[in-house]
């Protein structure tokens, strides 16, 4: 970050703020195929266990490689356990949960409006201005969303107790966007970041392991192949790796345009799926694609004066 740009006004088109966003979003992308072929083969709450146990050792040995303390004192410890029962248990448990009454498509698009409980925190609780440019551009990108939503309904429409999928969901999505403006605020910029999400992810297994003690009973672990590489995926590559890039990208492009990353990951993730699961293209799929890739674009030009 230069010595000129303040908190949140960043701009997109650099390599250090494109690049981490783009990569983010293509791994992001991909973890829903794996946490789809998690759900039913162990109960969901110890597999986000698992997930950060194996997140939190792979980011404790990244903050060792880099020479930084794992000490953060009272203050960051007090951060650390805010963001991990936000963004480790209470989003991911509630994620976790939805997939059993909704199909990965529509919760992955419903995470696109992420940018929306973002954008809103961000103004009320850090000040951060909201423009027309960034208005404009959620308008559009929620029209698409909106298209990819109802795109996704009438392929694979929900059976059962799809408002309750929708309550698990919107309860994901705002704990997630309550950890995002968290990362984004001056008390967690002022801990270094990966001992900071270390700890976070230590505490969000622990509180994971506690809760799935309480409501699912002893540990369960499959040592299916495909299950302990998904484990290992979503630890290491889809939290180790993205995480301490995404809350990066919150604290120099601020919590609402950081957060039109997630309108990138459903887009990823469908084609993915067109090439792993026969996803099948529509009209309203690829005008729905268009428009918040537009709306993407106008968003992240806007910049505050």
């Amino acid at each position: 970050m230069t010595g000129q740009e303040l908190p949140g006004q960043a701009r997109f088109w650099q390599w250090s703020i494109a690049g981490p966003f783009f990569l983010v979003a293509l791994i992001w992308g991909s973890t829903w195929l794996v946490i789809k072929d998690q759900i039913g083969s162990v109960p969901p709450s110890w597999s986000v266990t698992w997930r950060f146990a194996a997140a939190a050792a792979g980011m404790a040995a990244l903050a060792l490689l880099r020479r930084e303390s794992l000490m953060i004192g009272r203050k960051g410890l007090e951060t650390a356990f805010l963001l991990g029962l936000a963004q480790f248990v209470m989003n991911f448990q509630f994620v976790y949960r939805a997939e059993h009454h909704l199909t990965s498509g529509i919760v992955a698009v419903f995470f696109a409006l992420l940018l929306v409980p973002n954008a809103l925190l961000a103004w009320i609780v850090l000040k951060q201005p909201v423009t027309r440019g960034f208005l404009a551009g959620s308008a559009v990108a929620g029209a698409g969303i909106a298209l990819l939503l109802l795109h996704e309904y009438r392929m694979a429409p929900p059976e059962g107790q799809v408002l309750t999928g929708i309550a698990l969901t919107t309860a994901a999505l705002c704990s997630a966007s309550c950890a995002n403006v968290l990362q984004a605020a001056p008390r967690a910029r002022s801990v270094p970041m990966v001992p900071l999400l270390a700890v976070a992810m230590l505490l969000g297994a622990v509180m994971d392991g506690l809760f799935a003690l309480a409501v699912e009973g002893p540990p369960q672990f499959d040592l299916r192949p495909g299950y302990v590489f998904g484990v290992l995926y979503l630890g290491i590559v889809g939290s180790v790796v993205t995480f301490p890039l995404y809350f990066r990208l919150l604290q120099r492009l601020g919590a609402g345009r950081g957060a039109y990353n997630g309108v990138l990951v459903p887009v990823v993730a469908m084609l993915l799926s067109t090439l792993f699961e026969g996803y099948r293209w529509s009209v309203l799929a690829v005008a729905g694609s268009v428009l918040a890739l537009i709306g993407l674009v106008m968003a992240l030009r806007s910049r505050a004066a």
